[in-house]
Order: structure tokens, then C-alpha cells, then sequence
């Protein structure tokens, strides 16, 4: 944004456009990280009732992991 937009928008918001940015961003992370202990925990639920391997358990686990790694790389 320019100065001017700048100006602008927290002239009629009230806050600074920054702000805003890091409160959208700090919604998304957590909104991903209670995914990823979803899929944690399904996942060990899933192989303590014998559904799923102890393999499928680490490798799920690890793809959410690696997948929020990407995403917060992408966020930040």
C-alpha cells in the first residue's frame, strides 16, 4: 500500500493495516495447528483401536508436519 492508502485505511478503520495482517495470520496458524493435532490425534486413536499401523500413524503424522511446515513458511 502507499502512504496515502495507508493513511486512508487507518483513518477509517481506526488501526494500522500491519495489524490487521498479523491478526488474519495469527487466526490462520492456529486454525492450522488444531488441525494438525486433529490428524495427530485421530491417528493415534485410529492405531490404538487397531485400525491403522504404527507405520500409517508416523507417516500421516509426518505429512500434517510437513504440511504445516509449508504453510507457515508461506504465511509468515
Amino acid at each position: 500500500m502507499s502512504g496515502v492508502q495507508t493513511a486512508a485505511f487507518q483513518a477509517g478503520a481506526g488501526i494500522n493495516p500491519a495489524d490487521v495482517l498479523l491478526g488474519i495470520a495469527a487466526i490462520v496458524v492456529t486454525l492450522l495447528l488444531v488441525w494438525g493435532a486433529w490428524i495427530a490425534f485421530g491417528q493415534l486413536r485410529a492405531w490404538q483401536e487397531g485400525r491403522a499401523s504404527l507405520f500409517d500413524m508416523f507417516w500421516t503424522t509426518a505429512r500434517a508436519g510437513i504440511l504445516l511446515l509449508l504453510l507457515g513458511w508461506f504465511i509468515r
